[in-house]
C-alpha cells in the first residue's frame, strides 16, 4: 500500500513493520491537524495486509507528544452531540490503535503528557527511554479531567490509587517509575530503546497475522466471568488452529525437533527466530 503525505507525521513500512513518526512543530502538539492525520493513517494501517506491527515514535528528541491543544477546549460543547456510534471521534481515533488487528507499540522518548500519554495508553505496548521519557496527565491542573482515555485506561493498568496519584497530582513521572506503576511495559536505557523496540517488532512480524489478531481479540475480551472468558478462549483457539499459518508452523516446529529433550532445553527466544516468514 502506498501511504500519502501527511502534514504532522509520516508512515514508513518495511518487512511487516510500519513506523508512524510524529513530526509536528516544536512540541508535537496534538491539535486538529494531528488528529486528522492520526485518523487517516490509522485507517490505512488497519486495512494494510502487509503490516503486522505498528511502532509510534517521534522525530523530536524532546517530545513524544506534548499534550492536546488546550486552546481548543473552550470551543467544546457542554455534552456529546447525539450519534449512532458508541465512541466520539477523539476516542474512536485513539482506540483504533487498540482494536486494529496489528500489534501497536509506543516508543516514548521525550515528554509524553496529556493526549500524548493517552495515545500511548491506547497502544498495545509502551516502552520508555530512561532519562529522556517523562509521562504526565496534567489536565486537572487546568480544571478538566483526562478526556482522551486517560481517566478510563489508567485505573485498569495501574490500579485506583496510583491512577488518582497520577491524575490528581499532575506531576511528571520518569520512565523507571512509570514502569514500576505499570504505566509502561518497560523502562529501557535511551541508547538501547531503538534496538529493543525494533527487535521486538521484527520478532512479532515474523509470526502469522491471523494468530496475532486472535491473540489480541482474546486478551481484550478478558473482562467477563472466568467461565465466559474460557469459553471464548476455546472458540478462538480452535479457530486459530485451523489457519494455514498454524498448520505450516506446527509442521515446521515438529520437523525441527519440538517435543524432544534437545529442542525443549533451548531458549525459545532463539527457537522461533528461524521460523520468521512462515505462514
Amino acid at each position: 500500500m502506498n501511504y500519502p503525505e501527511f502534514t504532522t507525521l509520516r508512515v514508513d513500512v518495511a518487512a511487516g513493520v510500519a513506523r508512524l513518526t510524529i513530526d509536528h512543530g516544536p512540541i508535537n502538539l496534538m491539535d486538529g491537524a494531528m488528529l486528522a492525520d492520526l485518523d487517516r493513517a490509522s485507517r490505512l494501517l488497519e486495512d494494510d495486509q502487509a503490516v503486522k506491527v505498528v511502532i509510534l515514535q517521534s522525530a523530536n528528541p524532546d517530545f513524544f507528544i506534548a499534550h492536546g491543544d488546550v486552546s481548543a477546549i473552550q470551543q467544546l460543547p457542554s455534552k456529546p452531540a447525539p450519534r449512532e456510534q458508541k465512541l466520539g471521534d477523539l476516542h474512536a481515533i485513539l482506540d483504533r490503535f487498540r482494536t486494529m488487528p496489528k500489534a501497536t507499540i509506543a516508543k516514548i522518548e521525550g515528554r509524553c503528557r496529556g493526549g500524548g500519554s493517552e495515545l500511548a495508553l491506547a497502544c498495545d505496548m509502551r516502552f520508555a527511554a530512561i532519562g529522556r521519557a517523562f509521562l504526565c496527565q496534567p489536565e486537572v491542573g487546568v480544571g478538566i479531567i483526562p478526556g482522551a482515555g486517560g481517566s478510563a485506561r489508567l485505573p485498569r493498568m495501574v490500579g485506583r490509587g496510583r491512577a488518582l496519584e497520577i491524575i490528581l497530582g499532575c506531576a511528571d513521572f520518569n520512565a523507571e517509575t512509570a514502569e514500576r506503576y505499570g504505566w509502561v511495559n518497560r523502562a529501557v536505557p535511551a541508547a538501547e530503546i531503538g534496538y529493543f523496540v525494533n527487535a521486538l517488532a521484527a520478532r512479532i512480524a515474523g509470526f502469522p497475522a491471523a494468530a496475532l489478531a486472535l491473540a489480541k481479540q482474546m486478551v481484550d475480551a478478558t473482562d467477563g466471568t472466568i467461565e465466559a472468558d474460557l469459553a471464548l478462549e476455546e472458540r478462538l483457539f480452535l479457530q486459530s488452529a485451523q489457519t494455514s499459518g498454524a498448520r505450516t508452523r506446527i509442521a515446521a516446529a515438529m520437523g525441527a525437533g519440538m517435543q524432544t529433550r534437545g529442542m525443549e532445553m533451548c531458549c525459545f527466544t532463539h527457537v522461533w527466530a528461524p521460523m520468521a516468514g512462515l505462514e
